[in-house]
């Protein structure tokens, strides 16, 4: 299994960037994925997750109306559309995938560790 992550760069101040993950050897058809970060000197952050089989989707506060995550089951391909970024959305992304569907509604997928693959992770930079 393998999930490489994709888009990233850097930006401007209230720009916008679209990362995408693709899933390798892995079907997410019903399952939990979801897009971490982790900035220099601080932990892991849960950012947004996705029931890849009924769509629903979960969000950590700080990107809430800012931040969409969509799946591409046909693609297996995960997306995270941002938005009106700000410095503080510097970070390294990863997607992770294969956590339970129960992860996702209990809000439990931001710990991260119920996700069994992870991706090397792509760099987003907000200046």
């Amino acid at each position: 299994v393998q999930l490489v992550e994709s888009g990233g760069g850097s930006v401007q101040v209230g720009g916008s960037l679209n990362l995408s993950c693709a899933a390798a050897g892995y079907s997410h058809s019903s399952n939990c994925m979801g897009w971490f970060r982790q900035a220099p000197g601080q932990e892991r952050e849960g950012v947004a997750a996705i029931s890849s089989g009924d769509g629903s989707t979960f969000y950590t506060d700080s990107v809430k109306g800012r931040f969409t995550i969509s799946v591409d089951n046909a693609k297996n391909t995960v997306y995270l559309q941002m938005t009106n970024l700000n410095p503080e959305d510097t970070a390294m992304y990863y997607c992770a995938a294969d956590a339970s569907v129960y992860d996702c509604y209990s809000f439990s997928w931001r710990r991260g560790d119920q996700f069994g693959y992870w991706g090397q992770g792509t760099q987003v930079t907000v200046s």
